[in-house]
């Protein structure tokens, strides 16, 4: 089955479109990629969207234009995956849709909004659209989130040691999978660490000024302003006393807390401090707070995905917070985790959670669940989302006998492109 995965995160800056090849060889999904395409927002409806997104405060008439207009975006994207991709033979999509709330109270989350209507897909593709992933889960006593964890475990079992599964996003999380070895014991967990990139780009945009070309700075692209800054350690201190880092997981967050006026907050009792400083110094935190999630559990391994990935101080800072590279000793005398791309494993960095929602699509569309209870908090693994039929019948595949248990990565297609 060949699956188009849609998926815009919190950073919301483009729509990723990976294509991928699915089929079943005994308890094995093995998946070929077939490439990524990535298209970015309009101006006008990203900046309707930024307007919307916590803090602002928003009616439903923007919350219907948004619905809208996400939706069209999400079908050009779909369409043209389908025949850059696909060859025009695509024969599901599965679409994330973009979050625009995450009601999380007292580590239980209440509720959660993606937008983005999949009628929109299914008209201009002629394809069935499985969106609406993450409410089944909330139903079901679960965090909602983070869903690619049922993917992060089959593709990590029978890894040596403790594999974890990291992906630096507007937010951060992590699969972790203990005792990755057949026959060792230990439940999977996954988790928000925080932010990774939501409080670094909300501080670019809002401190750092033009660049030397004059365009306004949207990122921080390559780690260059971190590598000029100097960490302030009283701030530092300061964001980490945030009571989210000590609650137990599983554990959810997004920028209903991590935006522009929780920053502010926290830079009021700092006193004036250069933008390149503040950057630096919440590269440090996103470093730390990963690695301090990720300690407990003895990880032998992280890899690595999502567009934090492209900021080589913030993943050289995460190196030094756990402990070194490959097999040198930490201060407390163990030995080093080491930390890779998830390319390294057949899956491109910028792509990864877009082929996991291709991936959740084909469960749902096989009547398989798409969660893994330890991961998420629910009572129960459920079957994801919601499917649309994309013409005049909905034909689904006959569920398999068993549910497949591992995920491998086959070599790309010789025609898979990243763009």
């Amino acid at each position: 089955m060949r699956v188009v995965g849609l998926m815009s995160g919190t950073s919301y800056d483009a729509i990723d479109a990976a294509a991928a090849d699915l089929s079943l060889d005994g308890g094995t999904l093995v998946l070929t990629p077939l490439g990524m395409i990535s298209t970015a927002y309009d101006d006008d409806l990203r900046a309707e969207l930024a307007r919307t997104l916590p803090p602002g405060r928003t009616d439903l008439a923007a919350v219907c234009r948004l619905d809208t207009g996400i939706g069209r975006a999400f079908a050009a994207a779909a369409v043209r995956a389908d025949e850059e991709l696909c060859g025009g033979r695509a024969d599901l999509v599965a679409s994330h849709g973009q979050t625009v709330y995450h009601w999380a109270e007292d580590g239980r989350v209440n509720g959660t909004l993606q937008i983005g209507e999949a009628a929109w897909i299914a008209e201009a593709t002629g394809r069935p659209v499985v969106s609406g992933f993450r409410t089944r889960d909330v139903a079901a006593g679960g965090q909602g989130a983070p869903l690619v964890s049922i993917v992060d475990v089959m593709w990590l079992r029978g890894r040596p040691g403790v594999p974890v599964a990291l992906n630096l996003g507007g937010i951060g999380n992590v699969t972790v999978v203990p005792g990755g070895a057949e026959g060792t014991a230990g439940e999977p967990l996954a988790f928000d660490t925080g932010p990774a990139n939501a409080l670094i780009d909300a501080a670019v945009r809002a401190l750092a000024g033009r660049d030397a070309s004059g365009e306004a700075y949207a990122m921080d692209a390559g780690g260059a302003l971190a590598a000029r800054g100097v960490v302030h350690p009283p701030l530092l201190r300061r964001l980490l006393d945030d009571p989210y880092y000590a609650r137990p997981a599983p554990k959810t967050t997004g920028k209903e807390l991590f935006h522009l006026p929780y920053l502010r907050s926290a830079l009021a009792s700092s006193g004036p401090l250069p933008a390149e400083d503040v950057v630096a110094t919440l590269t440090r935190l996103t470093a730390r707070t990963v690695a301090e999630a990720i300690r407990p559990f003895g990880a032998t391994e992280v890899i690595a995905s999502g567009g934090g990935t492209r900021n080589p101080v913030l993943m050289d800072w995460l190196r030094e917070e756990l402990d070194g590279s490959c097999g040198s000793a930490g201060s407390a005398g163990s030995v080093g985790c080491v930390v890779r791309s998830s390319d390294e494993l057949g899956l491109p960095a910028g792509a990864k959670e877009a082929y996991a929602f291709a991936v959740l699509g084909w469960l749902t569309a096989h009547g398989l669940p798409g969660t893994v209870p330890s991961c998420t908090g629910a009572r129960h693994a459920s079957v994801l989302g919601s499917i649309t039929p994309g013409g005049p019948g909905l034909r689904l595949p006959r569920p398999p006998a068993t549910a497949p248990v591992r995920l491998t990565v086959a070599e790309p297609a010789a025609r898979c492109r990243t763009r």
